[in-house]
């Protein structure tokens, strides 16, 4: 039975954050699981995540990005959690994890692209379902997030409903991920998007992979959003794609196991 444990992580400025830790003795991967807008550690989609690389042998750290779950703070919706994950990144790389992949999904995936391409640390990037550009109201699940990120009304029906706890705004506008995911080569780097995504259209994951030609570009057909369109064939190819991109054994061969 996978046992996970919790953790508490300190960001660059001072806010506490809750996670979850699986640790895996003797693994070569380590995994920051970045969740998305209104998720956390424990809600159901982020654990099967975990649980499922768990099972094939990684360390894997699920953060609760500031302003969510149990971590103090306030949300910026994707600025300043880069700090959130380096603070991750550094508790992983403190357990000898000598290949680190940074896997985020919607706003944990702009987040990912964000602090890499910023020069974060990291062996390996996947992002799922990730914005390019900021400021999309295309589609009727963004125009409520921005109302809920813009409004007073907003951001009290989501501290109330979600129990997360929102900035009142950017004070400067911070690069977008299209602006820097550019930046993240020589690092190998994955852009998966769902051709039936909900929230961000296929020309966010377009825009991403025209920015950085080097990045391997997975356009799932019938996939939807983020974690909820994650399913654990899908987990299993991110995994394998991290460990050939960072020259790391098979999962198989990992767990002692014959390849199929």
């Amino acid at each position: 039975m996978l046992t996970d444990h919790r953790v508490v992580l300190v960001a660059s400025d001072g806010v506490q954050l809750s996670a979850r830790h699986w640790p895996h003795e003797g693994s070569e991967v380590g995994y920051v699981v970045a969740h998305g807008f209104t998720g956390s550690s424990r809600s159901r989609q982020v654990d099967r995540i975990c649980r499922r690389l768990a099972g094939h042998g990684a360390t894997v750290l699920a953060p609760d990005f500031r302003g969510h779950g149990q971590s103090g703070g306030r949300s910026s919706i994707g600025d300043v959690e880069i700090r959130d994950v380096a603070a991750a990144a550094s508790f992983l790389r403190a357990r000898d994890v000598s290949r680190l992949a940074l896997l985020g999904w919607s706003m944990g995936g702009s987040v990912v692209l964000r602090y890499a391409g910023l020069g974060g640390d990291a062996d390996a990037v996947v992002s799922v379902s990730s914005p390019g550009l900021w400021y999309e109201r295309g589609t009727a699940p963004l125009r409520l997030v921005h109302w809920v990120a813009e409004t007073r009304t907003g951001r009290l029906i989501v501290r109330i409903v979600k129990r997360v706890r929102l900035t009142e705004g950017w004070p400067e506008l911070p690069e977008s991920p299209v602006e820097v995911v550019g930046r993240i080569a020589p690092t190998p780097l994955l852009i998966v998007h769902g051709d039936a995504d909900h929230f961000f259209p296929v020309r966010h994951a377009e825009l991403l992979a025209a920015a950085a030609p080097d990045a391997d570009y997975w356009l799932e057909v019938g996939m939807t959003h983020a974690e909820t369109g994650t399913d654990a064939r899908l987990v299993d190819r991110i995994d394998g794609w991290v460990r050939v991109a960072t020259g790391a054994p098979a999962a198989a061969e990992r767990l002692g196991l014959s390849a199929p």
